[in-house]
């Protein structure tokens, strides 16, 4: 089995890491930690850094715990939301665990909502944890 984290380092993603734990241990399944960094003027080359450090920190500690995993920094022109749907589709993934943080109707429109994209587009069954 594989299943899918999608993760920012925020705390309702560190909430679904937790959950992705306890299913990967329950179901002897493969981990991939994916942060979709989205490609802009603005992204500096420590931005990225920060984020595969943070991702192969994560990636240490559940080695430690006895659990498989495989990490991804991607950086592209898509949202977050695409990008893991992308992935999701292109390396048969069971299961997508998210976070989903509260957000006005107004927020939503205004800046969209990937968990919404993520759930609604997705190949396999989606876990959100508040």
């Amino acid at each position: 089995m594989n299943i899918m984290v999608g993760y920012d380092q925020s705390n309702v993603a560190k909430e679904a890491l937790a959950l992705a734990k306890k299913h990967a241990k329950a179901f002897d399944a493969k981990l991939y930690l994916l942060t979709a960094l989205a490609q802009s003027p603005e992204l500096q080359l420590e931005d990225i850094q920060k984020a595969e450090n943070e991702l192969e920190r994560v990636q240490i500690a559940l080695k430690a715990e006895g659990i498989a995993c495989e990490t991804h920094a991607i950086v592209s022109s898509l949202t977050a939301g695409e990008d893991l749907i992308q992935f999701a589709q292109d390396n048969d993934i069971d299961e997508i665990v998210i976070g989903v943080r509260r957000r006005s109707k107004v927020g939503k429109l205004l800046f969209g909502s990937n968990a919404q994209y993520i759930i609604l587009q997705a190949p396999c069954p989606v876990v959100a944890v508040k």
